[in-house]
């Protein structure tokens, strides 16, 4: 197959351009700055979303479309402006995605486009699968529900569309080091009650579920990218904490979170517990459907 991935230079787009690879698929990562990337047999990088990049000129007739770009979340404190800017970024790289579809001669079959679970608002007592269709009321399921509603015009095309709803992806970069970091200056514990979901997923399962959409043609719509189990904050750290073999006994109060951050803190003292109902019904089988072992995976290497 040949693929063309936006993002495709970072954290989630370097694992699943590895796997393509390997699989023998030619990717196409489409870059604001190609010049700055080495291509190799497999791998080509293509200009995008610059005046000057034409790059329907550039690439193949496409099996699919993986569209992964957008500011990271957790980079800096959540302004008015940093909002809008988290906002933008998404709406303008699925814009770009649109526009680029639009100039091809011959359509993908397929656009996947990264989604999150923030759609599904916030709860400690609920859980949710694709079937929720009304998203929450925060700042997150807004940024949500507009970028699937761009994403989705590319069903009116008639290219099946996609959006795989991630949870929080433990690997070697993201947030998991972060979370890592307090453990191991033996200061780790709760953040503020522990009582918050974490649906979270291992980077293996991330690329497994994208690759199983791009394959099975019976996923349009929603589909939740986390593990079958998710946990609460408290047990998500002990468990940390048990594969570190560092203590988990200090809570971080969220008043302290909330005057650190700001509305940043939501990402940490507020979840939801996500269920994949929709990959489980379809057949995908999780590499890492439990904590313990996706932890032991990653840092122990």
């Amino acid at each position: 197959m040949k693929i063309a991935i936006t993002g495709g230079t970072g954290f989630v787009g370097n694992h699943l351009t590895s796997q393509l690879k390997k699989e023998g698929h030619h990717v196409y990562i489409l870059t604001r700055s190609p010049e700055k990337h080495s291509d190799s047999e497999r791998v080509t990088h293509v200009g995008w979303l610059k005046e000057e990049h034409k790059p329907e000129e550039h690439l193949p007739s496409l099996h699919a479309i993986v569209n992964l770009a957008g500011e990271s979340l957790n980079s800096g404190r959540w302004t008015e402006e940093r909002k809008q800017s988290i906002l933008n970024s998404r709406i303008q790289a699925t814009e770009g995605v649109l526009d680029l579809i639009a100039r091809l001669p011959e359509k993908p079959e397929v656009l996947i486009n990264a989604s999150a679970v923030g759609y599904y608002g916030q709860s400690k007592t609920k859980s949710f699968t694709e079937e929720t269709t009304k998203p929450g009321n925060d700042f997150l399921a807004n940024v949500v529900v507009e970028w699937e509603e761009r994403a989705s015009k590319a069903s009116e095309k008639g290219i099946r569309t996609a959006f795989v709803r991630f949870g929080l992806i433990l690997g070697e970069e993201g947030a998991l080091p972060k979370m890592v970091l307090p453990y191991k200056l033996m200061i780790g514990g709760n953040l503020g009650t522990g009582e918050q979901w974490m649906s979270w997923v291992h980077i293996d399962d991330v690329v497994g579920l994208i690759e199983f959409v791009l394959h099975n043609k019976n996923i349009h719509g929603p589909l939740n990218g986390t593990a079958p189990n998710p946990k609460r904050n408290k047990d998500f750290g002990h468990t940390l904490g048990e594969v570190l073999n560092r203590p988990h006994w200090l809570t971080a109060p969220s008043f302290a979170l909330k005057t650190a951050l700001g509305d940043m803190s939501t990402l940490l003292l507020n979840g939801q517990s996500v269920i994949p109902k929709k990959a489980i019904t379809e057949g995908y089988t999780f590499k890492y459907p439990d904590l313990k072992p996706a932890l032991h995976a990653i840092l122990s290497k």
